[in-house]
């Protein structure tokens, strides 16, 4: 193996902030798309647990979306996206942990039995909290895109398409505009290109 693999699903969250930071980053590595409804064999020995993002390197393996952005920046952090407050990192976590939390029971309602409406305005806190923070700026901490922009705003995305006019309809201008570009951006057009899915047989 000379370039590291990536497992992916195009329309994953995780997936997706994971090919954000390797495309910064600019590493070279094969992109697997895979179905999780039919997991390739490779696919599952490199990781049992079986969920996507995985990358594969000649040294390891990373099973965890936010490691796999760690450690392209790592290598290489051109628009310094490392560079930014401590607060960044808290942010990270409230969106994947209480927040992802309320996305899944709001959006997946009838899978978890859960009132849409209750998980949808818990879900909102962390929302109203990052328009507060944008006040009229670009990006979460300024003029910049740092980590805590590219890791959220996948999940961003995900709970606006759930119900986008009811999103739209929110008081939350600044986290709408910001959403919108990133929508926009040729970053977020690059990582959502459409791949076949990968076939092990086809692996030369």
């Amino acid at each position: 193996m000379t370039r590291p693999i990536l497992y992916s699903f195009r329309r994953c969250p995780y997936a997706m902030r994971a090919r954000l930071a390797l495309l910064s980053a600019s590493v070279d590595y094969e992109l697997r798309e895979i179905l999780l409804r039919d997991k390739p064999p490779a696919f599952l020995e490199s990781s049992p647990k079986g969920t996507v993002p995985v990358l594969v390197t000649k040294e390891t393996v990373i099973e965890e979306s936010l490691e796999i952005m760690l450690w392209a920046l790592a290598w290489n952090d051109p628009e310094g996206w490392l560079e930014m407050p401590e607060v960044g990192h808290a942010l990270i976590a409230e969106n994947d942990g209480p927040f992802k939390i309320a996305l899944d029971r709001y959006k997946y309602h009838t899978r978890y039995g859960s009132d849409p409406v209750a998980e949808r305005e818990a879900a909102s806190l962390f929302l109203r909290k990052l328009d507060d923070m944008l006040n009229g700026q670009a990006f979460l901490f300024g003029t910049d895109p740092k980590l805590a922009d590219m890791a959220i705003a996948t999940f961003v995305r995900q709970f606006a398409n759930t119900d986008r006019a009811w999103f739209d309809a929110q008081d939350w201008p600044d986290l709408i505009r910001w959403l919108d570009a990133f929508l926009a951006s040729q970053r977020f057009v690059t990582i959502m290109k459409k791949h076949p899915v990968w076939q092990a047989n086809t692996d030369l």
